[in-house]
């Protein structure tokens, strides 16, 4: 029903308003709810006075963007105060071109020091993204309603922080194709808890150099062969006992050979070989080479086995 007959239908007891506004009248919104799916809202005219207020006809929402399933999607909230005009001046076809802080209603950024550095878009549960413009800080940030996660990009550090300090909180980066990481600088992975690196196929780990170091246990194992092989010298050495045991065949090859613990050193398989190429060099205080089924020794070179006792029996 227009809204120039409910009027009439009331029997206000007041002078009738003109049947054009050419200006523009604040009202507040009474219903976001659009039957049609338009995004278009309801809204009364305080200025009626509350007692003669009227809610509109549907009215539409001007937006800084749209198009066919496409643009910017604000709706203000029931109870928000916004802006109306009307078209040509016909108070039937309110637009709502705009919302309005008041004294109920404050603002998310007072811009204390008139710099108005700080732009900001927050939502009624308190999602944020910020534009801040301060000299030398420059941010854009999204942060959650908790503040605890947020995406950081910082200008002037150049970096990129994404956080997540929730108590069981969870970063999860999934794709169907191709996931790459990659920088000219380090790369630099920690965690308090485990680290787990799995692949349903082959895992591969390359560098110009690659240390693996463990400040207690390392331990290397395979379902099937381990191989381990170098095209120049192969080193390994223990501060204290050495035990390299395999329940099928142990071999171990290279150009040069080198085996080094300060105490003792073990070497146990059913079948064990040790090969050098070129030099093979075992040392130890104590060192143990036992199969119990075939083991070789063998070099194309020189092979060195040194020792304070050495015992062949």
């Amino acid at each position: 029903m227009m809204i120039s007959k409910l009027m009439n239908q009331k029997g206000q007891d007041y002078e009738e308003v003109s049947s054009k506004i050419y200006g523009v009248v604040t009202a507040v919104v009474t219903n976001t709810k659009d039957p049609k799916k338009k995004g278009r809202i309801k809204v009364k005219y305080v200025w009626m006075g509350e007692a003669k207020a009227i809610e509109s006809d549907w009215a539409r929402v001007m937006s800084f963007m749209a198009g066919n399933a496409r643009g910017a999607h604000f709706l203000p909230d029931v109870d928000d105060e916004v802006l109306v005009m009307f078209e040509h001046g016909n108070i039937n076809f309110p637009y709502v071109i705009g919302a309005l802080y008041n004294e109920k209603d404050k603002v998310i950024e007072e811009n204390t020091d008139g710099k108005n550095n700080i732009k900001m878009i927050k939502s009624r549960t308190g999602h944020k993204i910020t534009f801040d413009d301060t000299k030398d800080k420059e941010k854009l940030s999204f942060e959650d309603s908790s503040g605890k996660r947020s995406i950081v990009f910082d200008v002037k550090e150049k970096k990129l922080t994404i956080k997540n300090d929730v108590d069981s909180g969870e970063i999860i980066i999934e794709a169907k194709g191709k996931v790459s990481i990659k920088s000219d600088k380090e790369i630099d992975i920690k965690g308090k808890a485990d680290i787990t690196i799995k692949s349903d196929k082959n895992v591969t780990i390359e560098g110009k150099a690659v240390t693996i170091k463990s400040t207690q246990a390392l331990t290397l194992k395979a379902g099937t062969a381990l191989k381990t092989s170098s095209s120049s010298a192969t080193e390994f050495k223990a501060g204290s006992s050495m035990t390299i045991k395999g329940s099928a065949s142990g071999k171990f090859e290279a150009p040069q050979l080198n085996f080094k613990a300060s105490a003792s050193g073990k070497f146990e398989a059913p079948q064990l070989a040790l090969k050098g190429t070129v030099a093979g060099k075992f040392e130890a205080l104590k060192l143990d080479l036992k199969a119990t089924g075939m083991a070789e020794l063998s070099a194309g070179g020189i092979t060195t086995v040194k020792g304070a006792m050495v015992k062949v029996n």
